[in-house]
């Protein structure tokens, strides 16, 4: 079946990253254009509306970390079903939500099943991915999460015209749609290949390789790829624990973890939850008001999802994962910048200068859909899915992406005090982190492009066995037991 089955596998899986991107929902239900949302819940202040978004990001904190136990023990495929399931039970409550206390339950038990889906689902897709295509299809994480806030913004515009509870009941249910097409479509997609040879299902991921990966011209380079992937995996197991403190139990085990925590780290110190959360409320500060502002919140998500999907195709796997990141901090610390001074001269609610208003929307867009869609969106998926050893993938996954929602909580959590208390200066604090961002980048991510999943070793300074790729050889274990003899 070869690259068409291979991109529908991972296209599909990342309806899991759609969800995550769905749930953006709530940024346009906490605004004020949701009247009968406000009115209900009796006009929530900042300390409200920041405990309902962050209490979200604190679900999906402990649903990442279940992921990573989870996918070791019942598979990647069986784990991104149990996340939508749990998705479509925390949808369905906030959905029905009584009170305030009711829909952040509803939020902690959504937010546990997308922190789960938001870990394994891109360590799916790289599991299944040739290494020339790794970048595009895992990258495709960030393209459905762009998509999934692209329905909600727009969802969010249409539901404001509604009258009476629907207009926040509707937004928030519908995402039970796509929990259920998750569920139930990934029935027919295969194991990820690496997790079957580690549970000796030898035969099996020999088969399902073969339907990813295999055409009539590439027979040799599947031999190759199996047997690198096999000798690697049997060879760690026999030789190597996978206890959780094997994330640091050397140098370059060390710097795996740090890498894979960092790069999620650096991306929530990008801003971009600021943006994509509490988007119109952005906007409201440069003088915007009514219905324009979830609609610009909408064109905003669409140009996201374009950019993501052309840089992820066409530039990702030639250019590396790198210089992207680096020209993306510095790009988002300018337009940062700009926004800063754009809404401490002409900013605030009562504001009436239109060019200003227009350069402020430009800007976000500029630092959203532009440079962090073409930088940490989707890099940062991919990077921390391809580095850690398939011994201990799993659970180095979970910590990078536990990283990622710890700090989602904190920034969401004070983002809307943060902006009510020093409004314009609040951007500035993402213009300094930005560049932190690029120098960290620069002097301690190494490059991983082209590499497979079993390479990574030689990355980090670890290798042990020849890379049957390279030796063009499929059985490469030998040359380590004559050495070990001599």
């Amino acid at each position: 079946m070869g690259l068409f089955y291979n991109f529908s596998v991972a296209l599909f899986s990342a309806l899991g990253s759609f969800l995550f991107g769905d749930s953006g929902i709530i940024g346009s239900v906490v605004s004020q254009q949701f009247n009968h949302f406000q009115s209900y819940f009796g006009f929530p202040g900042p300390n409200i509306v920041g405990a309902i978004v962050s209490t979200f990001a604190g679900g999906c904190f402990f649903g990442a970390a279940a992921a990573g136990w989870l996918a070791s023990h019942i598979g990647r495929k069986r784990t991104i079903q149990l996340g939508a399931l749990v998705a479509m039970l925390g949808c369905a409550l906030q959905a029905g939500a009584r009170n305030v206390s009711y829909l952040i339950v509803g939020r902690l038990i959504a937010g546990w099943a997308i922190g789960c889906l938001s870990m394994v689902v891109p360590l799916y897709q790289s599991e299944i991915s040739p290494p020339h295509m790794r970048g595009f299809l895992t990258g495709l994480t960030q393209f459905m999460i762009s998509i999934g806030f692209l329905v909600a913004n727009w969802i969010g515009y249409g539901a404001q015209f509604i009258q009476g509870q629907a207009q926040w009941r509707v937004p928030l249910g519908v995402q039970i749609v796509p929990a259920l097409m998750l569920f139930l479509g990934m029935f027919v997609l295969p194991f990820s290949p690496r997790w079957l040879v580690d549970q000796g299902r030898i035969d099996e991921a020999r088969v399902v390789v073969q339907r990813l990966h295999g055409n009539n011209t590439n027979k040799e380079f599947i031999e190759l790829e199996f047997a690198e992937m096999l000798e690697q995996i049997r060879y760690e197991k026999e030789n190597y624990s996978t206890r959780f403190s094997d994330l640091w139990s050397t140098p370059p085990m060390l710097r795996r973890t740090l890498t894979g925590m960092g790069i999620q780290i650096c991306t929530q110190f990008t801003g971009i939850n600021v943006s994509s959360y509490f988007q119109p409320t952005l906007y409201a500060a440069l003088g915007l008001s009514g219905h324009k502002i979830l609609m610009i919140t909408g064109i905003n998500g669409a140009l996201g999802a374009i950019t993501t999907i052309i840089f992820i195709f066409f530039f990702l796997d030639r250019i590396g994962r790198k210089p992207p990141l680096v020209v993306g901090a510095v790009g988002m610390a300018v337009s940062l910048a700009v926004e800063a001074a754009i809404n401490a001269k002409w900013g605030g609610v009562d504001s009436h200068n239109t060019a200003a208003q227009t350069a402020g929307v430009a800007f976000i867009i500029i630092f959203s859909a532009l440079f962090f869609s073409t930088s940490f969106g989707p890099v940062s998926w991919v990077y921390q899915s391809e580095i850690f050893p398939m011994r201990i993938r799993a659970q180095g996954t979970a910590v990078c992406t536990c990283a990622n929602w710890a700090c989602n909580v904190l920034i969401s959590q004070v983002a809307p005090i943060g902006m009510a208390r020093i409004s314009w200066r609040f951007y500035i604090l993402f213009v300094l982190t930005n560049l932190v961002n690029a120098l960290v980048v620069l002097f301690f991510f190494p490059e991983t492009k082209g590499k497979s999943l079993e390479e990574m070793d030689a990355v980090f300074g670890d290798q042990i066995i020849p890379h049957a790729l390279e030796t063009k050889k499929t059985h490469n274990i030998g040359e380590v037991d004559e050495k070990s003899e001599v």
